[in-house]
């Protein structure tokens, strides 16, 4: 018999983490959540035994390095090492506002939470990957990681961040067998996505089923050839992704400075 696929997901009781951690749990993964708050997590946990899964849970806040790599050993001790990472923990300015009326408060918490949470949870759970030599790592990116915008500077210059980690992990993984994708989730109903002006009049919303299915296919390896590059669904399908000619442009879906010209230095 084959051994189960393990899974990690982060900011796994809310939203689209959520969506994640059942969805790979229904598709037979073993799943490691991770959360601030113990007590959804052991909702979460119920709801997946109650549908027939495994999931084990420890709470911790990915901004605290140490009580990443304490929770991280404890879910490895449970489950043996993850197949699979998905980085959905996150959190956005409270305020829409131009970058120079941020509150500075609110920027050091946004950017602890997707760049420096990120960064310690790769600590902890890619050397077991690096050693075994496969796995597959999914942050939760955003269309501001590409493009600029007048508000939410400091979201948006994390998910960029964000983004370069993924693509070094990419970089210094392949080696590895290690692999790392960035997935724009499109615009899924969730507390936060609600809470931002520009989606107050939004009446249509991407299906969190499709964000699982993506994973999914990211997890399966259907989707290997997109390591290192930008995803979103709602646009991009697994299929439509799989039907793309290869090899894939070297800048193709990569975060890179566009030259002028034939003639620019740069290019």
């Amino acid at each position: 018999m084959a051994e189960q696929p393990r899974a990690l997901v982060t900011g796994a009781t809310h939203g689209i983490g959520r969506a994640l951690a059942l969805g790979l749990a229904r598709a037979g993964f073993a799943v490691g959540v991770a959360a601030r708050t113990a007590r959804l997590l052991d909702e979460l946990v119920d709801d997946v035994a109650a549908e027939g899964g495994r999931a084990v849970a420890t709470a911790f806040d990915v901004a605290d390095a140490a009580a990443v790599a304490h929770g991280v050993r404890a879910l490895e001790h449970e489950l043996g090492g993850f197949d699979l990472l998905v980085q959905s923990a996150g959190r956005i300015e409270a305020v829409e506002a131009p970058p120079w009326e941020a509150d500075p408060a609110q920027v050091r918490a946004v950017l602890e939470a997707n760049v420096l949470g990120p960064f310690h949870v790769v600590r902890a759970v890619l050397p077991g990957m690096v050693r075994r030599g496969s796995g597959r790592v999914v942050d939760l990116s955003s269309g501001a990681a590409a493009k600029d915008g007048g508000t939410y500077a400091a979201y948006a210059a994390s998910k960029a961040a964000l983004f370069r980690l993924g693509g070094a992990v990419a970089a210094a993984g392949a080696a590895h067998g290690v692999r790392a994708f960035e997935l724009s989730p499109g615009v899924v109903r969730t507390a936060m996505s609600t809470s931002m002006a520009q989606h107050a009049e939004r009446t249509e919303w991407t299906d969190p089923d499709e964000v699982v299915a993506m994973v999914l296919a990211i997890a399966r390896g259907e989707l290997d050839a997109w390591s290192g590059r930008f995803l979103r669904v709602g646009v991009d399908t697994p299929r439509s992704l799989r039907a793309v000619p290869l090899p894939l442009a070297p800048q193709a879906r990569r975060l890179v400075v566009a030259p002028y010209g034939e003639d620019d230095p740069l290019g």
